[in-house]
């Protein structure tokens, strides 16, 4: 905390982490870092220990010798980096801006392939899969919440933006917005504050892209998609891991088909 209170910057990740692969050492800790990329995962990826070698086998060697944990996000990271990779840009690039698209493009490579090689090994009525994850290079931010299923709910996500954040009260602090500007842009596994006014959840299956300061939801339409925008799914499995906010908060609109602008101790931050 006292570092915290001396330390600044324009965009910050932040984790709290408990264990479900992997023991809890410095090395299994998010966020992992590759040059100027950053990442994190809340969730797990079922069927991990089956699939790992599927995983060896599908990245390049210097994404394989990056690996230090045992942790299933460290694997899914370097497979994020082998997709992006495979997008023409260079994840070792010391200065590397990747856009926002890039990074979306290569996040969603990334859980199509663990989608079909986990349904591969555990067979189509297998435990679901929670990929929620954070990744940036600095300047873009782009963040996932999904689940390998079409009924369940994925791990709690939620965002806040405005100008800033004041203490109204003791203790007690909202979102204050002025001339609708977002100075501010906060996503988050749980809200951050009692406001619910102040924080849209995320849609399930949904992709968040921060630029700059536009907010840009875009949905993932694969086979767990619903066209439904009123149907509502289970959060028992969500629950059972933890990974539901016990608060309700405020829920955004339908997303269109392109984009929309706009309890366990493992949580992102951004």
């Amino acid at each position: 905390m006292r570092l915290a209170e001396k330390t600044k910057s324009d965009l910050v990740f932040a984790h709290v982490r408990a264990s479900t692969a992997g023991v809890l050492s410095e090395t299994n800790c998010h966020p992992f870092v590759y040059y100027t990329l950053m990442f994190m995962h809340n969730g797990h990826v079922s069927g991990f220990n089956r699939i790992k070698k599927r995983l060896a086998d599908n990245i390049r060697e210097e994404y394989f010798l990056m690996v230090q944990g045992g942790t299933d996000s460290e694997w899914v990271f370097a497979l994020f980096l082998n997709c992006l990779e495979d997008l023409g840009c260079n994840p070792a690039d010391p200065k590397g801006k990747y856009s926002h698209k890039n990074l979306r493009q290569a996040l969603l490579n990334t859980i199509e392939k663990i989608k079909d090689w986990t349904k591969e090994v555990n067979g189509p009525d297998g435990e679901p899969s929670l990929l929620n994850i954070a990744i940036t290079d600095g300047s873009s931010v782009v963040v996932s919440r999904y689940v390998t299923s079409r009924t369940e709910e994925a791990a709690s996500l939620h965002f806040s933006s405005g100008t800033r954040f004041f203490e109204y009260s003791a203790g007690q602090y909202r979102m204050e917005r002025r001339d609708r500007g977002q100075n501010i842009i906060m996503v988050a596994s749980e809200p951050l504050t009692f406001e619910r006014s102040d924080w849209i959840t995320i849609p399930t299956n949904t992709i968040l892209s921060i630029n700059g300061q536009t907010v840009l939801l875009h949905p993932i339409l694969d086979e767990y998609h619903q066209l439904d925008p009123s149907y509502t799914r289970s959060s028992g499995f969500a629950e059972s891991k933890g990974l539901v906010s016990p608060m309700p908060v405020s829920q955004p609109t339908a997303v269109p088909p392109l984009e929309r602008e706009g309890r366990r101790r493992d949580s992102i931050t951004v």
